[in-house]
């Protein structure tokens, strides 16, 4: 069993990575979005219930996944280095696949915030991501995170021993996940 984190800060380009990453291999894509949208169309996010729903529908796919024969999985996270929770959240899903033999890769993706802006528009983000469709509200909510949260790790933060970070503002989500694909041979 594979697990692939991919994370960094919105519209930097994760899920995008994430598509091509498992059209190059057997890996199955989970992008946050994924939860967060569904939950959305009872909670807001934001909610206390909103939140719970999301980490209680993210553990039971991670609960099966971790316990069954798949290749493996790529999820995607907006990862807060400034927040506790964050860090604890990431160790416990990193534990959860490693405590049943997974091999844990994590990928952070970095690009500046003019790249993300414009990324924050692109026609397969508003396709797959329904909240982000209010560019207005989004890109507000983009920038305004940067004031509040650290989402790049400093360095020598990190020290997975499957690590990488890839500054793949003019990269192109495939080059991007071939470089991944081939460091850890997937």
């Amino acid at each position: 069993m594979n697990f692939v984190l991919v994370f960094g800060p919105q519209a930097v380009g994760k899920m995008t990575v994430g598509q091509e990453l498992a059209k190059m291999t057997d890996l199955k894509l989970f992008h946050n979005h994924m939860t967060i949208d569904l939950v959305s169309h009872f909670f807001d996010y934001g909610t206390k219930e909103g939140k719970r729903l999301v980490r209680l529908f993210r553990q039971e796919i991670f609960e099966e996944v971790s316990k069954s024969t798949m290749y493996g999985m790529i999820f995607t996270y907006v990862w807060a280095f400034n927040m506790q929770e964050d860090w604890d959240y990431v160790n416990h899903v990193v534990q959860l696949f490693e405590s049943r033999g997974g091999t844990v890769y994590l990928v952070e993706l970095e690009a500046d915030i003019e790249e993300r802006v414009e990324r924050n528009k692109s026609p397969n983000r508003l396709e797959h991501k329904p909240s982000k469709r209010d560019i207005e509200w989004s890109e507000g909510e983009l920038k305004n995170s940067m004031k509040k949260y650290r989402l790049n790790s400093s360095e020598g933060e990190i020290n997975h021993s499957n690590y990488i970070r890839i500054n793949n503002a003019d990269l192109s989500a495939e080059e991007t996940a071939k470089m991944i694909k081939d460091r850890f041979q997937l």
